[in-house]
């Protein structure tokens, strides 16, 4: 490979969470700078069925068509009825802060915020509802090391 090539090409280290979880809070958010965007949170499930957990993810939503869907499920969330959904969240780091309100007034805590980039199914009450699915085959799942 030439220098030129090398320089041309980039290369990324992708880091992605899949899971089954609840869909909650969609809004969207007005920042001072920079344009508008979709966001959500999204409680993913963890554990025993026996005996759930729950991990919060604080969720962009990137791509058409998760944001086609979540924008679908919307009334629903809003309605809090109980939307299930698969996913597929790139790109999660901590985010400190200091909670303003409530009980833990003034107490640090962290959000783990990502992208929501795919949802590969939605349930709302039980009861599936149709997502699209990707045209294009799904990114490389191999590792090249």
């Amino acid at each position: 490979m030439s220098e030129s090539t090398q320089a041309n090409s980039a290369s990324f280290f992708n880091l992605h969470v899949e899971g089954v979880g609840y869909l909650n809070r969609v809004r969207v958010i007005k920042p001072k700078k920079g344009q508008e965007f979709l966001a959500c949170t999204v409680s993913a499930l963890r554990g025993s069925d026996a005996d759930v957990s729950y991990t919060k993810f604080d969720c962009r939503v990137s791509g058409a068509d998760a944001q086609s869907v979540v924008q679908r499920l919307e009334a629903d969330v809003a309605a809090e009825k109980a939307v299930i959904i698969g996913f597929r969240i790139a790109d999660i780091y901590p985010e400190l802060f200091t909670f303003e309100k409530g009980e833990r007034k003034g107490q640090p805590g962290v959000a783990i915020k990502g992208r929501l980039l795919r949802i590969k199914f939605a349930k709302v009450n039980g009861v599936a509802i149709d997502v699209p699915q990707p045209a294009r085959p799904m990114e490389r799942e191999d590792v090249p090391f």
